[in-house]
């Protein structure tokens, strides 16, 4: 997948061009609705789909202190993106500048530099543009002036509930995670990379990866048994998400660790995407370390179980 810097570097592209915009925080089945419909349009006009996109999250500069947690931060966002198929995809740097273009300049933007544009699919509740004033209706106007088609993508429902990232969030925070499923139409995971720890898992036998998660929506805190996926190979083995009470109290960050099974190697540096299989126990302060070495013991027995069942 050719990953495209700036609007200008879609006149290297062999027109015409279908655009499919949008955040895609997710890419969940809304998101797919948009980017499938897209490039099924373009794959039957002989065309180039691209799907455009913003990092970072729009909220995290003009609301920063409301900003939600992401359901994919952009490095996840790219391999999902990827993982449909697409060849090509326009990552817009989203700052404060960019947050003040007019609707119309953006769009002129896309009309001058793709050869030639000729359709844009977004959701139907797509806003654009300084104080978010462009919307379908008026993109539908430019259309018009420009020469080119416009689709909206109607609601995604599963089950009569519409499909939406802030739905897919709620559910993550409240460990509903088949409910996440049904909704991204995949199982929901978080990208971390690993980062060097205290190493203290380890010194009571049971080594974990230290994951910093690019900011991304955590389930309930608790032990897990879990898998992660490490250069496209998958391994299961325990996650420990929370404060870590007995060696860390008044710690104030949430730690994502996993310790997987009958795995030795260095991998820091590393992005591990992990998936959530079963939630196992909260997590709670035990008296001693000892004590958490034999409870992690027997965590890891029950995952073994899990796993071979």
């Amino acid at each position: 997948m050719e990953i495209l810097q700036s609007i200008s570097d879609l006149s290297r592209l062999s027109g015409p061009l279908f655009l499919a915009i949008g955040v895609f925080d997710g890419v969940h089945l809304g998101h797919q609705a948009v980017i499938s419909t897209s490039a099924e349009h373009a794959q039957a006009a002989n065309g180039t789909p691209v799907v455009l996109t913003f990092d970072p999250h729009p909220e995290k500069v003009l609301r920063p202190e409301a900003a939600p947690h992401l359901l994919t931060a952009t490095r996840h966002k790219i391999a999902l993106v990827r993982d449909l198929g697409v060849d090509h995809l326009l990552i817009i740097t989203f700052d404060k500048e960019f947050a003040a273009t007019e609707p119309e300049d953006f769009v002129q933007q896309l009309v001058k530099h793709s050869k030639p544009l000729r359709e844009i699919c977004v959701g139907h509740e797509w806003s654009f543009g300084k104080n978010r004033r462009g919307n379908l209706k008026l993109l539908n106007q430019f259309g018009a002036r420009f020469d080119f088609g416009v689709v909206g993508i109607p609601p995604v429902t599963v089950n009569g509930e519409l499909v939406s990232s802030t739905t897919i969030r709620q559910a993550v925070e409240a460990g509903d995670l088949p409910k996440a499923a049904r909704l991204l139409g995949r199982e929901y995971t978080i990208l971390g990379t690993v980062v060097s720890g205290d190493n203290r898992g380890k010194k009571i036998g049971f080594p974990t990866a230290n994951l910093s998660a690019h900011n991304e929506q955590f389930p309930p805190n608790g032990v897990y048994f879990a898998e992660a996926k490490l250069d496209g190979v998958i391994y299961q083995g325990v996650v420990n998400l929370g404060y870590r009470p007995t060696v860390d109290t008044g710690k104030s960050e949430r730690i994502l660790e996993i310790h997987l099974f009958d795995f030795e190697r260095d991998i820091y540096g590393k992005d591990l995407e992990v998936r959530f299989i079963r939630y196992l126990r909260p997590e709670k302060k035990f008296e001693s370390v000892e004590a958490l070495a034999r409870q992690i013991d027997l965590d890891v027995k029950q995952a073994r179980e899990l796993s071979a069942a």
